[in-house]
Parts: C-alpha cells; structure tokens; sequence
C-alpha cells in the first residue's frame, strides 16, 4: 500500500532548500528567488550583450519566414515563365492552362497590369472589378486590389503571395453563415403541444 500527503508549496520549497544544503543536488521545487543561467541566445543577446555592434551582428543572424510556393521563393516566382509556373500548380489548374485562357481572364490581366502602372509609388493600385470568380491566381497578380462580384457586391481583395494557386471565389463568400438563435415557437413538436394546451385553457376560461 502507498499512502499520499499533501505538501504546502512554502514546505516543499523548505524541503528542497534543506536537501540542497546536506546532499548538493538540485531542488526539487525551483523558488522564484532562485536564478539559473539562460541557454536561450535571443535573451542572452539582450540581457549578456552591451556591445552594439555585436549587437547588432546578432540581430542580423536571426531569420525570418520566407514565402516559398512549393519551394520555389517568391522572386524566383516572379521571374518564372508561365509554361514553369504551369508545371508547379495543382492537375485541375494545369489542365485548365494548357486549355488555353479565353478572352475574359487575358483581358483581367491587362487591367491588373494598367491599374499597377497608373498606381503612385508606395501605394496600393486601383481596384479592378471582375465577375470571373473562377479565375485562377497567378504570381503576376500578386500586389494588385480586385474587386471580386459574390452575386450582390464587390469583395475588395488584395492579391498576397499566400493565395498563388487558388481561386478567387475562394476569397469572396456568396453567402451570409447561418447565425442559429433560439427556436421560435412551433419549430419543435413540444412547442406545438405546448401552444395547444395554451390555446385549449383559453377557450374553457372563455366558455
């Protein structure tokens, strides 16, 4: 048989300290007070550190995420040919470029291309209104603000790396989520049978 007590935090800290003084080892409940070296080089960078020029050498080795569309990096996206770009997309994608585009998405794409020419620099370009929910995202439309029709408005939505591949229905819902609230009387059966019973008292206080 094995019997349980129950230790007070400010026993077990006591304890720990008092095997800490006889034997040497480690405290089994570390106290707030008690301070351990830190392994972690962020923080070491900031509280060890007091040169600003190691500093900053520092700061310049920590990396950052990077978007990569199934590993090629965004640049190298950029600069890719469309027959390559083709070659990296999803199979109903792929078939649906070597099909050939029609006239509706080419003539999106120069619209994208025109409202980024005529945009200020440093500022988002114009929105471009189209009905083609269908159209799929290319790396040229990364950057470009597209005002995408869900069956009453335009949804305006900046095109990000993140979205490279998909649909743009994808990013304008045509509906509005069903919000459940309570159920209104008569939805449920014992509603009903309530409402008749109700109607029932009525009648024999009138008669």
């Amino acid at each position: 048989m094995y019997t349980y007590t129950l230790i007070r935090k400010d026993d077990l800290e006591i304890l720990s300290q008092q095997i800490v003084e006889v034997q040497g080892l480690r405290p089994i409940w570390p106290s707030p007070n008690l301070v351990f070296p830190s392994t972690n080089p962020s923080t070491m960078a900031d509280n060890e550190i007091t040169d600003p020029n190691l500093a900053a050498e520092l700061k310049k080795k920590r990396t950052f995420r990077t978007f990569s569309y199934r590993g090629i990096e965004l640049e190298k996206l950029l600069d890719m040919s469309n027959d390559d770009f083709v070659e990296l997309v999803h199979c109903r994608a792929r078939r649906r470029f070597q099909r050939g585009l029609k006239r509706r998405p080419m003539g999106l794409i120069k619209k994208l291309r025109l409202a980024k020419k005529a945009a200020p620099p440093n500022e988002k370009p114009a929105v471009v209104k189209t009905h083609l929910r269908d159209m799929i995202i290319v790396p040229e439309m990364i950057g470009s603000v597209v005002g995408i029709y869900n069956g009453k408005t335009f949804n305006s939505v900046e095109i990000k790396p993140e979205m490279t591949g998909h649909y743009l229905a994808e990013f304008s819902i045509s509906y509005k989520p069903v919000k459940h609230g309570r159920p209104g009387i008569g939805a449920t059966h014992c509603e009903s049978y309530l409402l008749y019973l109700r109607v029932l008292n009525v009648l024999t206080l009138l008669l």
